[in-house]
């Protein structure tokens, strides 16, 4: 009886150990190569918040940034355990995005998106990796030219005329927990991203509106599969080889498909001559005899690279305006000056550098939808860190560059906590003073610079000018007060949501 428990014992024991083993055994993989980094522990790595989610990941990165920054151009971390270099200076967030592209121009998302089975995703820019890449770009590129979203900002500006009215009509029925901002500007993107590219109204800004809103929603939601893949994958990135996680869920990615195909035979059926994105994809797709699956996820690029993201900082801006009133008030008085003889925003406006800009640009500097960047090294190359140790970073090798922790760099941006859209004012330099030293890149930078960039800050600074000369906006008491980020947010996302009160100007 003893006997077989000291058995039993040892094997638990065995089974422990060898568990631990597994873990720990690659945790010298940067030690080994002279580069140096915190200690990791076993089922955390370096980063424990993307197993514990008690805070955001790109806190973790913040810290180790601070720690190791002044004196290290890179160090070594471990996601769970998985070795990644964490870039911390600009002059390398310059190589790996601009000058030594060649070396590093795939994106990380590409090892665990299997375009076979992603339908949405398949033919995404963002994605593909070798040559496709390029070759997907140079077709869409045209598309989505400055004349073509001025083409359709008469769209915009009745999407916008759509969104007084909403809130003038939440304002009616007024809520003591106030209203959710990340919901009002999620419906106007869906509102506006599905009429400009697809000719749909979604009816996001009334009281009935179609699915697309809901399953807009629901796009990002990380699933419980998905989630508990990127764990696995953390602890054995082999089974990236032979599985690959479906990111959209299945009744999304079919409900999308189906309304692209529907509003393509449409277009197809009335020929119109609108001058928007389907349109020159139809010219595509009849140039270079493309299969509809790639036409289809094509458009698919462009929806939702509009939805979310954008939503996301046109809420975090109204959020910071109500948190700085004479900041608010300063852009109301600009917006209000800029008006033309018939009450409007000229699209001239928005294309060109205002106090809307500023506002938009520390607004995302403060809470930068992507938080972090994942790029692969695609060409075997040698870097040379700040102490003289080389370094050969591998085909494969992940490559990593915090963009919120060199966002609330105090070297870069003083007084990074607080809301100074002044620093991105023409007179300080503003924004490419910052792109131009490779510490604010919140599109990217370099050849795989955000195809939607154009097109994604004209529709940010009309709804947030819009809602600015329309309304007075408050910060509702349920809302958190710092830039807390959201602990399991897929996207950079503050904390507890942004509630809003909104009261309208006469």
């Amino acid at each position: 009886m003893i006997f077989s428990f000291l058995i039993t014992l040892g094997l638990i024991g065995l089974i422990i150990g060898l568990a631990y083993l597994f873990l720990v055994w690659n945790f010298d993989y940067w030690k080994k190569r002279g580069i140096k980094g915190p200690k990791p522990y076993p089922f955390y790595g370096s980063l424990p918040s993307m197993v514990t989610q008690k805070r955001n990941p790109g806190c973790d990165l913040r810290d180790i940034y601070n720690q190791y920054h002044k004196d290290e151009d890179f160090v070594g971390v471990y996601s769970i355990r998985t070795p990644e270099l964490l870039i911390l200076s600009p002059e390398f967030v310059h190589k790996v995005l601009v000058s030594e592209f060649k070396n590093f121009h795939d994106n990380e998302s590409s090892t665990w998106m299997d375009e076979k089975r992603e339908k949405i995703m398949a033919h995404n820019p963002f994605i593909l990796t070798g040559e496709q890449w390029k070759e997907r770009r140079q077709e869409i590129t045209p598309g989505i030219t400055i004349n073509r979203i001025k083409a359709v900002y008469p769209v915009t500006q009745e999407v916008c005329g759509k969104l007084t009215k909403y809130i003038r009509n939440l304002c009616s029925k007024p809520d003591p927990n106030g209203f959710d901002a990340k919901d009002i500007s999620l419906r106007f993107t869906s509102e506006l991203v599905t009429d400009a590219v697809l000719g749909v109204k979604a009816e996001s800004l009334s009281d009935n509106p179609t699915p697309i809103l809901g399953m807009t929603k629901k796009l990002f939601d990380l699933s419980t599969v998905s989630a508990t893949y990127f764990f696995i994958s953390g602890l054995w990135p082999t089974i990236k080889k032979f599985y690959k996680v479906k990111f959209f869920q299945k009744d999304c990615e079919d409900f999308f498909l189906d309304l692209v195909g529907k509003s393509l035979d449409m277009r197809r059926h009335q020929k119109t001559d609108r001058l928007d994105f389907m349109n020159y994809m139809l010219q595509v797709q009849e140039k270079k005899k493309l299969a509809n699956d790639e036409l289809l996820s094509h458009i698919m690029t462009f929806l939702i690279d509009g939805f979310e993201t954008s939503a996301n900082v046109i809420a975090v801006c109204l959020y910071q305006l109500a948190k700085n009133p004479a900041e608010q008030e300063k852009l109301r008085t600009e917006i209000l000056n800029s008006l033309n003889k018939n009450g409007e925003l000229d699209f001239e406006y928005l294309e060109g550098p205002s106090y809307v800009d500023q506002c938009l640009n520390e607004s995302i500097r403060l809470v930068p939808p992507i938080v972090v960047h994942k790029k692969l090294c695609t060409e075997p190359c040698v870097l040379t860190n700040r102490n003289g140790v080389k370094l050969q970073v591998n085909r494969n090798d992940i490559v990593l560059i915090p963009a919120y922790a060199i966002y609330y760099d105090p070297q870069y941006f003083p007084n990074p906590e607080e809301f100074q859209p002044d620093r991105f004012s023409e007179e300080n330099g503003g924004v490419k003073k910052y792109r131009d030293m490779s510490v604010f890149f919140p599109f990217g930078d370099g050849p795989r610079i955000c195809l939607g960039m154009k097109f994604a800050l004209i529709q940010t600074k009309a709804a947030v000018a819009e809602i600015v000369r329309n309304f007075n906006i408050k910060l509702n008491p349920r809302t958190n007060k710092d830039n807390k980020l959201k602990a399991n947010a897929f996207l950079g996302e503050l904390d507890g949501g942004m509630w809003l009160d909104f009261e309208e100007r006469n």
